[in-house]
């Protein structure tokens, strides 16, 4: 595929095969995303990547902890409101996902459910931790966007799916542990990467984009 067909056709894969993904394949989407422009080319992203058993042992810490409402601890804040515009947008996102997965708005138990298949990365056989270290200003968390995206399509190019998921962000002692980093090493987000399995009811649903005119102004 093409750049611009890239870009248009990677949407977020919340199921997956099983199929391990390759180390070679691995590397290579990781090259790729380290070519991503950084303030004077500080280049900050680390990543972790685990697999395997190591995979298996984090998501039961993490599902468990979820599972008992363990309060997150994320270090990146979420706004305590959004303006009008975007809560909007968000309020959609959320209706129109659950009408495609069939579950009621009062049905507690599916919705909390389907909030507990992030901590089983989805059925994905890799995930991906991205940290910066805390001394690090936001000129690195913008560049950490750009290290996403370009590796969210690498994957795609190589028949991967990924999803970027800041619920894996909620406990990060836990993951700062079990991966033996210290606490100076903040932790950005959590990815699930895998091959995109087309029977899975959750990747049935297709968020929408705004019109381009809806959030720029041309001054001519």
């Amino acid at each position: 595929m093409d750049l611009s067909e890239g870009i248009e056709s990677r949407r977020s894969v919340r199921g997956f095969k099983s199929t391990p993904v390759a180390e070679e394949t691995l590397r290579r989407i990781l090259q790729l995303a380290s070519c991503s422009p950084s303030y004077t080319n500080t280049q900050p992203w680390e990543v972790a990547v685990v697999s395997g058993e190591r995979r298996d042992a984090l998501s039961r810490i993490l599902f468990d902890l979820a599972s008992a409402s363990v309060p997150s601890s994320s270090e990146i804040p979420v706004p305590a409101q959004w303006p009008a515009e975007l809560a909007s947008r968000a309020s959609e996102h959320n209706a129109r996902r659950f009408r495609v997965l069939e579950v009621e708005r009062d049905d507690a138990s599916s919705r909390n459910e389907l909030r507990l298949l992030n901590y089983r990365f989805f059925g994905a056989p890799c995930v991906l931790f991205l940290f910066l270290d805390s001394s690090l200003s936001p000129w690195s968390i913008f560049d950490m966007g750009l290290f996403t995206q370009t590796l969210a399509l690498a994957a795609h190019a190589r028949g991967l799916g990924t999803c970027l998921q800041a619920s894996l962000t909620h406990y990060p002692d836990a993951v700062r542990d079990f991966l033996g980093l210290p606490s100076s090493k903040k932790l950005m987000l959590g990815i699930s990467l895998g091959y995109p399995d087309p029977q899975a009811k959750l990747n049935s649903y297709q968020s929408s984009r705004t019109k381009v005119d809806d959030f720029v102004k041309w001054y001519r």
